[in-house]
């Protein structure tokens, strides 16, 4: 194997799609392992003394776990990516102003690094879409560049 072909560029739309199918399954079932207690007791999962409403409850809880799912499928990916970014946006918030908690913890305490990667990941896959690897392409098709 040459030189060349270690380092040449290679088929962006290929590779593309399949690290974004990584990114959807790993994501998507981390989410949903994340959500599973959560909506076993959608309205509660909080406990009786939370300020956040069961509403809200409810909907994180139905955010991570119908994301992951979501994510993992690639179906209604931009519709789950916005839940999910909204329930790590108030994740984040609550740990990191709230609570104080430190971005990375190196002593096994409360942190804010996880819903911070989850936020991230949220926002590429709304950026990018699922890719060509995905039932929403299979049921909504694609859409061309600038289009």
């Amino acid at each position: 194997m040459s030189i060349r072909k270690i380092f040449a560029a290679r088929e962006y739309a290929t590779m593309s799609d399949l690290a974004l199918l990584l990114l959807r399954f790993v994501g998507g079932a981390a989410f949903m392992m994340h959500g599973w207690s959560k909506i076993q007791h959608p309205f509660s999962w909080m406990g009786p003394d939370s300020f956040v409403s069961p509403f809200f409850q409810a909907l994180a809880a139905l955010s991570e776990f119908g994301g992951g799912l979501a994510w993992i499928l690639g179906l209604l990916t931009p519709l789950a990516s916005l839940g999910v970014l909204s329930t790590m946006s108030v994740a984040t918030w609550f740990h990191a102003i709230k609570r104080g908690d430190p971005f990375v913890s190196t002593g096994g305490e409360a942190s804010f690094e996880l819903a911070a990667i989850y936020f991230c990941v949220a926002f590429l896959l709304i950026a990018l879409g699922p890719g060509t690897l995905s039932l929403d392409r299979i049921v909504f098709g694609t859409k061309r560049a600038g289009g």
